[in-house]
């Protein structure tokens, strides 16, 4: 009998432990409404705002133990440029924020969203008739993201696995002034390019339409990537697309010649306007797609580094 109820508490805390990492509608909400909130004022870069993101992703990455990778800590310093409008302070410094998840091994899967928007409207790009001033909470894009991206740093880092692969957690700034924080890293890469197995970009995961499903990019990157998605067991739709390039920061690394994956719900009449609000968020529906990505990930990490393939 004792032995009969080892095995139960045993395996009800392997369940309970289980369901304490998986994607949690709470954390997502919590993270999305702090950085969708009035107060952090559209995170437009070289803002006091976006500097705020930056350090509320770096309070959550040493929470979940990881060590910096930036070059100065966990920041990656760049200075941006604003070339959609003409402002006086076209020049703006804003940072990468990089955590690194350690696992001795020689190669590293790259996460990455970005956490800038649009501020007050007064940086270019926003949909709005009359932006300027006006504040554009961005909460899918990209709260959605960095929600996500912050899900999967806690999830990788607490499921008491040494996996195969190191993880490289990657908010990136200025991604609308031009994808210029990817671009930045890239090119100044933390750790050498030739050891990044693959990268996985979330831009815009909050709107999820359940007859739609999460669209899937890069999925023409390698060869390997359909045997990585048999077997997906969910109840959140998807399909795929072959293209790695595109209009966020999975691009810079498949310019690089590094495979990717892109997950995106797709756009909505809020894209860049002052109604993208965390009300019209799909907690669940994030949820699900962060499932499907933890179950690409670990099928991945049974295979050998993904060999890169063009998109013609």
């Amino acid at each position: 009998m004792k032995f009969l109820i080892f095995v139960f508490v045993a395996v009800f805390s392997l369940n309970s432990f289980s369901q304490n990492i998986n994607p949690s509608t709470e954390n997502i909400a919590r993270h999305i409404k702090s950085l969708a909130s009035d107060k952090m004022k559209g995170r437009g870069t070289g803002t006091k705002e976006n500097d705020k993101t930056a350090k509320y992703v770096v309070k959550q990455f040493k929470k979940y133990k990881l060590a910096p990778k930036g070059t100065d800590g966990f920041y990656q310093p760049f200075t941006a440029k604003i070339r959609r409008v003409v402002v006086p302070d076209s020049l703006r410094q804003t940072n990468n924020v990089i955590g690194f998840l350690d696992n001795g091994v020689e190669y590293t899967i790259v996460i990455g969203a970005h956490f800038d928007h649009l501020g007050t409207g007064r940086q270019g790009s926003s949909k709005a008739e009359k932006p300027e001033g006006q504040i554009h909470n961005g909460a899918d894009d990209n709260a959605s993201g960095v929600a996500g991206l912050l899900e999967l740093a806690r999830y990788f880092s607490g499921n008491s696995i040494r996996e195969s692969y190191n993880f490289l957690f990657i908010a990136f700034g200025a991604e609308e002034l031009g994808l210029l924080g990817s671009r930045h890293f890239v090119n100044n890469p933390t750790l050498p390019l030739s050891k990044i197995n693959f990268m996985a970009n979330m831009d815009m995961i909050g709107r999820l339409d359940p007859n739609r499903g999460v669209g899937i990019g890069g999925y023409g990157t390698s060869a390997e990537w359909p045997a990585i998605f048999k077997n997906i067991k969910t109840d959140t739709k998807f399909f795929t697309d072959n293209a790695g390039s595109g209009g966020s920061d999975h691009g810079s690394f498949y310019a690089k010649q590094i495979p990717v994956l892109f997950f995106h719900t797709g756009g909505h009449d809020d894209y860049h306007k002052p109604t993208d609000d965390f009300e019209k968020i799909n907690l669940n529906g994030e949820a699900g797609i962060l499932g499907i990505e933890i179950q690409l990930i670990e099928n991945a990490l049974k295979l050998e580094k993904l060999k890169f393939t063009e998109v013609k």
